[in-house]
């Protein structure tokens, strides 16, 4: 597994994922300190000083940022307006954290298989998940994190860690992809 390093993503996010969070699996408190800069900041600002490719890959960065922040409003209204598999995995992982499991599946559902779940399945191993398939399968997960939100166990401390990488593996995709990469063919 390699460790998610913000320096890889330019200073702005160096700036912006920093210190390291690892988010609840419920709403969490906002990190009110990172508004301001995070209501100034352009989708195109977030991936610059590159040239954005793909302006929905960058908003879905904008989306990923707050919901880092534990601003899942704000979140949200970002994610809700990309309309593609990425678009709709960013929304699924908002609503997962509400919690809404209902409208989680719902938009999971309008996710189909995304390029990342194959990475995740792998990683989500390696971290000690033990899932029903090999596949990810973002379904099951969201029912592990209602039985064990707010648990304080060792459980809900592996299924954060999982969430955690799962949010790293989609922003490095949407960024790269945002930068025209291979990825952005299959949004």
């Amino acid at each position: 597994m390699t460790p998610f390093e913000p320096n890889a993503y330019g200073p702005l996010f160096a700036e912006l994922l920093q210190p390291p969070r690892l988010a609840p699996l419920g709403p969490g408190a906002p990190n009110t300190a990172a508004r301001p800069r995070l209501a100034g900041l352009s989708p195109a600002e977030a991936v610059a000083p590159r040239r954005v490719t793909d302006p929905d890959m960058a908003v879905a960065c904008h989306a990923a940022l707050w919901l880092y922040h534990d601003f899942l409003d704000e979140s949200h209204t970002l994610s809700q307006e990309i309309h593609t598999p990425t678009g709709s995995y960013w929304h699924g992982l908002m609503h997962r954290r509400e919690p809404d499991a209902a409208n989680a599946a719902y938009w999971f559902r309008r996710v189909g298989d995304h390029p990342v779940f194959a990475a995740l399945a792998e990683e989500a191993k390696a971290l000690g998940l033990r899932l029903k398939s090999a596949r990810w399968d973002p379904f099951e997960f969201i029912d592990l994190c209602e039985q064990h939100r707010g648990s304080g166990g060792e459980q809900e401390m592996l299924l954060r860690r999982v969430q955690q990488r799962e949010w790293e593996l989609l922003f490095d995709w949407c960024y790269h992809a945002a930068l025209g990469g291979p990825e952005a063919d299959s949004r």
